[in-house]
């Protein structure tokens, strides 16, 4: 069985096509700058490598590309099963993934008040590839799905309560598919079911966020109403005293600079002043750069804290994972949050830690009693395996 996986954002929309069930990858790409065509490109038929003029052009551009050649990965569009999109934000509503139809439709529009960024690019692609493949399966899978789970204790704000039952004002926590990956593939590794694990995952990268695992559900998060909330991120602040804001607004800021400084000038750039990319920031470090190193010690600091937060939400922690770019890649920032944390029963393998710069690696001391893994993401994959269920069961 063939799924497409589609995840379009307002301006471009990656794709990967894979065979089910074993989730073989048969063929990936993406198509950027949608929309961004020169006036001259509009007025006549325009080369592939031009940008498409809008995304039902780009989903036809795609489904070209994947059909193309001697060989192709699809001889035929019947050979679709199904097409899994993801979706950011699911509100109360859609709490797992689900096959799309008008209630579903509707559902996610009217949680684009929560993410008016990413929501409406959503139902854009998911239109323009139904509209593309009217007769194939459509799936939304939702970042916010794994964590729907959370206890009341976690997800609601000490606010008024009517901001919650009036405007929906909760924690819902992002990047699950990512979460749920990891801890999958950790509890597989280690030889435990999913019911019994607990574990702490970092999914470290321009966007950051921490979960809190217990019997494989999530219980805490970082995130929390936007992705604004947690850690420290790439151009994100994370968290902050609310009433900076306020100080901010009487000194003449607006509520568009507060938003632009606090989601793009924040984090890791606006702390060094040079770069959001954390292989930059260690490279300037090393060279001596002290805005570098504050920023990268900020960083390590506040997953120090959320790392020994949620071993006490847990009581008991299996495993620690780390995921993303930065978790994936970074010795350095693995060592920063796991470091004093050895009365927690966390033992970091230096030399292990070091080497490990890519692919799944165990990086714990032989006495520690928490495992340390880096295990990378596969946030597709988890789409097309809950998308290929979704189709197969029908």
């Amino acid at each position: 069985m063939k799924i497409l996986v589609v995840n379009c954002g307002s301006s471009s929309l990656k794709y990967q096509l894979f065979r089910m069930p074993e989730a073989k990858v048969l063929a990936k790409g993406v198509i950027e700058r949608i929309g961004e065509a020169s006036p001259a490109a509009v007025a006549s038929p325009w080369p592939e490598s031009d940008p498409p003029l809008d995304h039902q052009a780009a989903v036809q551009r795609m489904l070209r590309t994947l059909t193309a050649g001697a060989d192709p990965p699809l001889r035929q569009l019947a050979e679709l099963a199904g097409v899994g999109h993801r979706v950011v934000h699911g509100g109360e509503r859609l709490t797992g993934s689900v096959l799309v139809d008008a209630e579903v439709l509707e559902a996610i529009q009217s949680a684009a008040d929560l993410a008016p960024l990413h929501n409406p690019p959503n139902l854009i692609g998911i239109r323009a590839a139904h509209s593309a493949l009217p007769g194939v399966p459509q799936a939304a899978c939702f970042d916010t799905a794994f964590h729907a789970t959370l206890p009341p204790v976690a997800r609601i704000y000490a606010l008024p309560y009517e901001f919650y039952e009036r405007f929906g004002v909760r924690r819902y926590g992002f990047h699950g598919a990512s979460h749920r990956y990891v801890m999958q593939q950790s509890a597989r590794r280690l030889g435990l079911p999913e019911e019994q694990f607990n574990c702490i995952s970092c999914h470290l990268g321009n966007g950051c966020s921490i979960t809190a695992i217990q019997h494989g559900r999530s219980i805490d998060t970082s995130m929390g109403m936007t992705p604004l909330e947690g850690l420290a991120m790439g151009t994100r602040c994370g968290d902050l005293d609310p009433a900076i804001l306020f100080y901010l607004g009487r000194k003449g800021y607006d509520f568009e600079d507060l938003d632009r400084c606090l989601n793009k000038e924040s984090g890791l750039l606006g702390l060094s002043g040079i770069s959001n990319d954390m292989r930059t920031l260690l490279e300037h470090a090393r060279r001596g750069s002290p805005r570098a190193r504050l920023a990268i010690d900020v960083f390590g600091y506040r997953l120090k804290k959320y790392i020994g937060a949620y071993a006490a939400v847990l009581g008991r922690v299996d495993a620690l994972l780390f995921t993303g770019g930065i978790g994936e890649h970074a010795p350095e920032i693995r060592a920063a949050g796991c470091g004093g944390l050895e009365a927690l029963g966390l033992e970091l393998d230096p030399a292990a830690n070091d080497a490990a710069r890519g692919g799944v690696a165990s990086l714990h001391a032989p006495g520690s009693r928490v495992k340390i893994l880096v295990v990378p993401t596969d946030e597709e994959a988890s789409i097309a395996a809950d998308t290929y269920a979704l189709v197969a069961a029908t």
